[in-house]
């Protein structure tokens, strides 16, 4: 089985993105193969993000990876948007969902365990999802 790659997209692609490309690398590279990238990138990825997920999974985003605009990731076959708040950027793919995170950023640890936990289970779900068939990528 070759692996779907999918994409995680948000507008600065610098907490919520960054965050599941790293949990779907630690939990589902065997599945699925994880890029994220924005319309728009900031200079570092949210430190507070790099900080929880350092902390709850022992993965250092810092170190493995880099804001990025669209036209740095190769095609994909899935989309997820991460809840944009505005129109979220367009990327062609064969299967789209949103997930509807709210941005944690500028609030407490609390909000961002909540968010990384969130997606941890957003994602072991969308494994889950291509493993039985029910997400048909050709």
């Amino acid at each position: 089985m070759r692996k779907i790659k999918v994409a995680y997209i948000c507008v600065h692609n610098s907490c919520r993105s960054q965050m599941a490309e790293a949990l779907t690398r630690a939990f589902a590279s065997h599945v699925l193969e994880a890029y994220s990238a924005g319309t728009e990138t900031k200079p570092k990825i949210n430190q507070d993000a790099v900080r929880i997920i350092k902390h709850e999974y022992g993965i250092d985003m810092e170190h493995l990876q880099t804001s990025k605009l669209l036209d740095a990731i190769p095609p994909v076959d899935i989309v997820i948007t991460m809840g944009c708040n505005v129109e979220c950027p367009f990327v062609p793919c064969q299967f789209r969902e949103d997930w509807g995170i709210d941005d944690p950023s500028g609030k407490d640890d609390t909000e961002f365990i909540k968010t990384a936990k969130t997606i941890e289970r957003l994602v072991l779900g969308l494994k889950d999802r291509v493993l039985k068939g029910e997400i048909n990528i050709k």
